[in-house]
C-alpha cells in the first residue's frame, strides 16, 4: 500500500499541476508572468517531492525483490530513470537557468516514467489476478 501511496502522490501531483493548475490559473485570468513564476516554483517543488516519494519506492522495491531488482526490473528502471530526471532538472536550475526547454524535458521524462511505472504491478504481488477461491 505504501508503494501505491507514494506512487499517487508524486506521479499524480506531477499530472495534476501540468495539466490542470497551470491552465486553470491562466482561465481565471491570471497575468502570464505570474503563473510562470507560480509554476516555476511548484515545479521544483513538486520535483524534490518527486525524488523523496521515487527513493522510497526504490526502498520498497528493493525490500520486496532484492538489490537485483532495481537494474534487472522494469519497475527499478523506471525508478532510476525517474531519479536521473529529478537530478537532470535540479542540475539545469541550478546550473543553467537560462535552459527552461531543458528544465520542461526533464520535468516531462519524469512525468511519463512515472504514468509507465504506475502500469507496473506492485512489487510482492504478480502481474495476474487472483483466483477466488469458493
Amino acid at each position: 500500500m505504501a508503494w501505491q501511496l507514494a506512487q499517487m502522490l508524486w506521479v499524480g501531483g506531477l499530472w495534476l499541476l501540468h495539466i490542470g493548475l497551470v491552465p486553470a490559473l491562466g482561465q481565471i485570468g491570471l497575468a502570464p508572468l505570474l503563473i510562470d513564476e507560480i509554476a516555476g516554483m511548484l515545479n521544483a517543488l513538486l520535483a524534490g517531492f518527486a525524488a523523496a516519494c521515487v527513493i522510497f519506492q526504490a526502498l520498497v522495491l528493493v525490500q520486496a525483490e532484492g538489490l537485483v531488482s532495481l537494474w534487472c526490473d522494469i519497475r527499478g528502471q523506471l525508478l532510476l530513470m525517474a531519479l536521473c530526471a529529478c537530478a537532470m532538472f535540479f542540475a539545469v536550475r541550478f546550473g543553467w537557468p537560462d535552459a527552461v526547454r531543458w528544465q520542461v524535458f526533464s520535468y516531462l521524462v519524469l512525468g511519463f516514467s512515472g504514468l509507465v511505472l504506475v502500469l507496473q504491478p506492485v512489487p510482492g504481488r504478480s502481474g495476474r489476478v487472483r483466483e477466488a477461491h469458493p
